[in-house]
């Protein structure tokens, strides 16, 4: 499969076929992917909890908020929730700050889980205090991002924005529209 393809296929998936498991070894070849990508300074300063068991997916689901545009909607349901997490660290005895790392990272892992058949969702807003009892973090480690993982059980398709919004939403068929900005838009020339 060419890049591109890759790219298109790679949306933010929310809702999952959740009984079916992420093995660790495809959890593995994901977090190869980000540790070939590139680094700020070269530092490597992010660190990765790997979850695939339901018992340990269930407490850290509790802690995440999901889709924050869609406001009539809590999350995905138990079933189509995510069947693995590659939780993001930042190991700030490494570095105070993570730069640029966490994206080319978890686009990284992404672009390999949808090249694995797998989709995944970058998830920024979480309860951190709940996420690192959990997790049970040390003081040097900190979150940073949370990759929910499965295999995608809806449609995410890209649509034309229109006048300016921004905002993804769903239609009457549950199929997740994303507005995209023309190339033309993007190209200052």
């Amino acid at each position: 499969m060419k890049l591109i393809d890759l790219i298109r296929q790679n949306r933010s998936y929310r809702r999952f076929y959740q009984e079916q498991a992420i093995s660790m070894d495809d959890l593995r070849s994901m977090m190869e992917a980000a540790r070939l990508s590139g680094s700020g300074r070269n530092l490597q300063p992010l660190k990765y909890i790997l979850c695939n068991t339901p018992e340990r997916n269930a407490q850290i689901f509790e802690a995440l908020s999901w889709a924050g545009y869609l406001t009539d909607w809590d999350g995905p349901v138990e079933g189509e929730r995510p069947s693995a997490y590659m939780i993001q660290l930042l190991d700030t005895s490494i570095a105070a700050a993570p730069y640029f790392d966490p994206g080319i990272c978890a686009q990284s892992i992404l672009l390999q889980a949808v090249e694995l058949g797998y989709g995944g969702c970058m998830i920024g807003s979480f309860k951190s205090d709940v996420l690192g009892a959990v997790l049970h973090l040390p003081e040097s480690l900190t979150v940073v991002l949370v990759i929910a993982l499965g295999k995608p059980k809806e449609e995410v398709v890209i649509a034309p924005m229109v006048q300016g919004d921004v905002k993804y939403w769903r239609d009457e068929h549950q199929v997740h529209h994303v507005p995209k900005r023309s190339l033309d838009e993007l190209i200052i020339v």
